[in-house]
């Protein structure tokens, strides 16, 4: 009997806890949008299977190495339950601080806990309850001879800002500029579109998330997964994963999102528009708008470098037409291999724990409310710029078009207006303020990591 219990015990099975199961069943969910729904499975489907290994009782994939215990805020320690030299299994609580920080409502006084990152022993604790820590101390040090799980080196992909702005090389490296460069003043749709942004920002602080995770919140309503992991990683790395998962949704769901939104804000007649021809754009006017737009974002957000650098560059790669074994690469094998990292990092954040919130639910209500006004602020600035420009007018549908989700949201605005003119044809005009988009959330993500972040 003994012998039996003894392997029980060896077994994940004793570790199973309620969330597991219940996280299962938001695996299905996504495995089933994504693989017979078609809902971005290039994403959803590596999400999917990191969120299940997340779920399982497994061992060393997610451990830490051993090293310094920093501490992650500045307070007062209220918690050591473990001595000196003494043995500690992954998980277990080793120090909680107390500490303050502001939000909308006053000073508010919260805990933060460090746990056993690996299996291991406790060595040179430098710290007891009552004791006061700097953010960045050394508490103590965990000595262990495991060297770290696979998923705690990959997610420092995600966690030192690397995946992201690679996935945007590959993006640049696919996406034509020509209809922006043709028609400018499309850029302002692209800027109308950040509108749902900015309303959910004020919502989420109302609802009372903090002024980071409400950005990062926010920028759901941009329809830019990179860039909203990239920002939560930085201003709100707890709710990484909820958000992750609302901001690739709704870009899955656009087709079904935008249509009644563009309809209930146009008349037939404006649906009908047929647009003026687009000019040809050559080699030289793409190259030089790379470098205008690199070197005029960089000045205005330094903070969006890093995303607008690779955007750019992708597209340069692309555009100089002497690269092409550079620009092959960009576009398929090294967005490839990220995407299959970025996902199944994003998903191996997906615990129970985390995952099971309330928050989660008010995160995928407010993704919802992002996307409606981002549509409807690139539909309405379409029609306002109408009544400036008579003779030359925009078809408003084509605004729709000024959130991130390229090239989908252009063929939804396409398709619409061929639902109210066979014969029109807006898919070239639609990338005009499609691609728009895609500079402007990078450059209000760079906005908020400057203003927010530390």
């Amino acid at each position: 009997m003994d012998l039996l219990l003894h392997l029980w015990h060896l077994t994940g099975f004793p570790h199973l806890t309620w969330q597991m199961p219940v996280m299962w069943g938001v695996v299905a969910i996504l495995f089933y949008l994504a693989i017979y729904k078609g809902f971005e499975p290039l994403l959803l489907v590596p999400i999917a299977f990191g969120a299940l290994l997340a779920n399982l009782p497994t061992k060393g994939l997610v451990s830490e190495p051993p090293g310094d215990l920093l501490a992650p805020v500045s307070g007062l320690v209220l918690e050591v339950p473990k001595a000196s030299r003494e043995e500690v299994l992954q998980g277990d609580l080793l120090f909680r601080i107390q500490f303050q920080h502001q939000s909308d409502h006053g000073a508010v006084t919260e805990t933060r806990d460090i746990r056993a990152g690996t299996n291991g022993r406790l060595v040179d604790l430098r710290f007891k309850p009552g004791d006061t820590v700097t953010e960045g101390e050394i508490l103590g040090t965990l000595y262990s001879k495991e060297p770290g799980g696979l998923f705690h080196y990959l997610y420092k992909g995600i966690e030192w800002e690397i995946f992201p702005p690679l996935i945007f090389l590959g993006v640049g490296a696919l996406t034509d500029f020509g209809p922006l460069i043709a028609n400018p003043r499309t850029l302002l749709l692209g800027a109308a579109a950040q509108l749902g942004v900015f309303i959910t920002f004020l919502g989420a602080a109302w609802m009372g998330f903090g002024h980071g995770a409400s950005a990062s919140i926010s920028i759901i309503g941009g329809a830019d997964g990179p860039t909203a992991i990239f920002l939560a990683s930085s201003l709100a790395p707890d709710l990484l994963s909820p958000i992750a998962v609302a901001a690739y949704s709704y870009m899955a769901l656009v087709p079904l999102i935008q249509p009644p939104i563009m309809r209930a804000l146009t008349t037939e007649k404006e649906r009908k528009i047929r647009m003026k021809s687009l000019r040809p754009v050559g080699r030289l006017e793409k190259l030089a708008f790379c470098l205008l737009v690199t070197i005029s974002c960089i000045l205005l957000v330094p903070a969006a470098a890093s995303l607008i650098g690779m955007l750019m560059l992708g597209n340069f790669l692309r555009e100089c037409t002497v690269t092409e074994r550079l620009v092959k690469s960009a576009q398929n094998e090294i967005i490839n291999i990220i995407t299959i990292f970025l996902g199944t990092s994003v998903g191996i954040t997906m615990t129970g724990q985390r995952f099971l919130q309330p928050d989660t639910l008010k995160i995928l209500g407010l993704g919802v409310v992002a996307f409606g006004f981002s549509t409807a602020g690139g539909v309405l600035m379409a029609k306002l710029m109408n009544l400036f420009a008579p003779s030359n007018p925009i078809n408003p549908l084509i605004g729709s078009a000024g959130v991130s989700a390229v090239p989908m949201a252009a063929r939804v605005s396409h398709l619409e207006g061929q639902r109210a003119d066979p014969h029109n044809y807006l898919l070239m005009h639609a990338m005009g303020p499609n691609v728009a988009g895609v500079i402007g959330t990078a450059v209000v993500a760079g906005y908020f990591l400057a203003t927010l972040g530390k």
